[in-house]
């Protein structure tokens, strides 16, 4: 529940039991009302008028006096009423209960006592009213208070993965308190929760800073960039290019830049230079694939027939490269992570995700491709 909710959700609160309270003097109630003994009658009168004028501490006086000649039922109901209500408009649980806990829940928010806030926890449990949106509001006050441990901390013991809200709010305590682990972790739930083009950012922005990354680590990052919308400026868009271009995907190099130019980023003389050359090692690279397939299984190791295989995939021939990086894979290769994960590559790209998503789980590699080989698993469940 935000704090903009539990405000609200008190104002019903404080309505109805005002409502009660007009009703237990009888004035313009429903057929249903209470109906309240003549001598406590009066008193709750004033009681009233004490209570509009914010004077709580003389209403619970009169309160008192009422309680003392109470005689029915109803003459209890009218006073316990009143009596919540001053204990909801003044934040005392003993007079108020979960109503009045909740209240100074709320107050103390509002008024941005964070340290409040939190302690409000223990009262909160004392009257069964902590709710997951209530321990929500209280890690935001840990966040406030900019103690950024206490927040991860508290999230992870009672809200860890309970809500989106809640994991956004870990992924930025954790980054406020250079906690990576945790921010990845919790990036990385948001992802698979949601794949929303923002938390897929901040994971990729994650991976990108790791250090002892490879060309080809790099240029899967940006591809999984490319999938999930966040290429959106021209640099973006250049390096991806750049990058593709570099490690022999001509086809897939012109495929962003002209991407770039729809969108009207990429529209300089440098682009210009960058799509020439890529549109003409692209048609060569068509023209002789035959050739280049028929050399590459000539050879006694694989690496070139998964080169090639990834190539197609951006020529558009995902399927077909699928078998050529199998063919690449029977055979022995220099950096063997490299095959399966082209090979999980181009099945995602020939939509075939759950092939894609059992090849990436499979990778057992050194630590970088690991994480590129999850990311791309993740990228798979899309």
């Amino acid at each position: 529940m935000t704090a903009s909710n539990l405000r609200a959700a008190l104002t019903a609160v404080f309505l109805g039991t005002a409502t009660m309270g007009v009703a237990a003097l009888g004035l313009a109630v429903p057929a249903a009302a209470l109906t309240v003994s003549a001598k406590v009658g009066p008193l709750l009168n004033e009681a009233k008028a004490l209570m509009t004028s914010g004077n709580y501490s003389a209403a619970m006086s009169k309160l008192r006096e009422a309680d003392s000649v109470k005689s029915t039922a109803d003459d209890t109901a009218a006073i316990n009423s009143m009596r919540q209500y001053i204990g909801v408009k003044t934040g005392d649980a003993s007079l108020g209960g979960s109503a009045g806990a909740l209240a100074k829940f709320a107050n103390d928010y509002n008024a941005g006592r964070w340290r409040d806030v939190i302690a409000d926890a223990d009262l909160l449990r004392k009257y069964n009213a902590l709710t997951a949106g209530n321990m929500l509001i209280i890690a935001q006050a840990y966040y406030k208070a900019n103690d950024f441990v206490g927040c991860s901390r508290y999230i992870k013991t009672n809200l860890s993965g309970s809500s989106e809200t809640a994991l956004e709010l870990q992924a930025r305590c954790s980054y406020e308190n250079g906690d990576e682990v945790t921010q990845r972790q919790s990036l990385e739930s948001l992802v698979a929760r949601s794949g929303k083009p923002e938390h897929w950012k901040g994971l990729l922005r994650l991976a990108e800073r790791s250090r002892g990354l490879s060309d080809a680590n790099t240029l899967d990052i940006n591809r999984i960039r490319m999938m999930t919308g966040n290429i959106v400026t021209k640099d973006d868009y250049l390096l991806l290019a750049q990058l593709a271009l570099q490690l022999g995907n001509a086809a897939e190099s012109q495929s962003v830049v002209e991407k770039g130019i729809v969108a009207k980023l990429l529209n300089d003389e440098r682009s210009t230079r960058l799509l020439n050359l890529a549109k003409t090692q692209a048609a060569a690279n068509t023209a002789n694939l035959d050739k280049n397939i028929a050399a590459a299984q000539a050879q006694p190791q694989g690496d070139a027939l998964v080169k090639v295989g990834e190539g197609m995939v951006g020529m558009g021939k995902a399927k077909e490269a699928i078998d050529v990086i199998l063919q690449g894979n029977k055979k022995p290769q220099k950096v063997a992570v490299n095959g399966q994960m082209r090979l999980g590559y181009a099945q995602l790209s020939a939509g075939l995700k759950a092939d894609a998503q059992k090849t990436f789980n499979a990778i057992k590699a050194s630590e970088k491709d690991a994480m590129v080989a999850h990311l791309w698993s993740l990228a798979a469940r899309r």
